[in-house]
């Protein structure tokens, strides 16, 4: 994903950790997984990459209390999780109801525009918005969503929107009626889809998850490509009543989820998982 140890250890713990998050759980102790060469890269380089991934476990309150290491030519970095939760609390990607408003708590994009970091494609300050995104934990936005009457949650990741949302829809027994225009974006995000940096997952996405979702002649086809587009350390969609919309939008938002959005709402099935218009 990026090119600095540090921040890739970062990224991967804040993206183990969003599991417990978007059950609504609190997450207390991580074992460490670590893939790494034999040879051709410094132990000092490893030494970063759980550095970054201490520091994110530091912020979340979290124990590492060990981990295991493979010898391994591809790097791959992450973390075993374990939280805690009251069992009557528990959040789930089941569970959304007609009626209902969908809150997305973190802009889209990351696939693309790390596609275009990778290609030498992609601006600095582009860069610098996608990192602050994938490396913020989705702590404050689970403590607000338990202060609402949460129906249903799930955390974004290497599915996309479309897949995730997909899985809560069909799960649910729901459509979920989403809208273009409130879709939150990360800076340059169109502008790499307009230059065709689409990453293989999102192309993967969308031969799977395709048929599920009906996407309105008009919707553009960049934002059709950020709908499917893999995520990695994306944020928390989540289903309340429409009530609880507005009050919950304004509490993520003064947490520091500033690109939280309203994106759509649950209705009665159509036929379609997911109608994107």
């Amino acid at each position: 994903m990026v090119d600095d140890p540090f921040t890739y250890g970062q990224i991967s713990a804040a993206n183990s950790l969003s599991d417990i998050y978007a059950m609504g759980a609190t997450p207390k102790t991580a074992l460490n997984i670590v893939c790494w060469p034999q040879s051709g890269l410094p132990g000092e380089m490893l030494g970063e990459v759980l550095r970054g991934g201490a520091e994110k476990a530091h912020e979340a309150g979290v124990v590492i209390v060990g981990g295991h290491s493979v010898a391994d030519e591809e790097v791959k970095y992450g973390m075993a999780v374990t939280g805690v939760i009251d069992p009557r609390r528990i959040v789930r990607n089941v569970g959304a109801r007609p009626g209902d408003a969908l809150l997305l708590t973190k802009a889209l994009g990351t696939g693309v525009l790390m596609t275009a970091f990778k290609r030498d494609r992609l601006a600095p300050e582009h860069y610098a918005a996608a990192v602050r995104s994938m490396t913020m934990l989705n702590a404050g936005a689970a403590r607000a969503m338990l202060e609402a009457e949460v129906h249903a949650a799930t955390d974004i990741t290497g599915f996309g929107l479309a897949g995730h949302a997909s899985r809560m829809a069909e799960s649910s027994g729901v459509t979920l009626l989403i809208e273009e225009s409130d879709l939150p974006l990360l800076p340059g995000a169109l502008e790499c889809c307009g230059a065709g940096m689409i990453p293989g997952g999102g192309r993967r996405n969308r031969d799977y998850y395709g048929a599920r979702v009906k996407i309105s002649d008009e919707v553009a086809a960049e934002m059709a490509d950020i709908f499917f587009d893999p995520q990695t350390s994306g944020g928390l969609l989540i289903a309340v009543p429409a009530a609880a919309a507005l009050p919950l939008l304004a509490e993520l938002q003064a947490g520091g989820n500033a690109d939280a959005a309203v994106i759509g709402r649950a209705v009665e099935p159509t036929g379609f998982a997911i109608e994107l218009a």
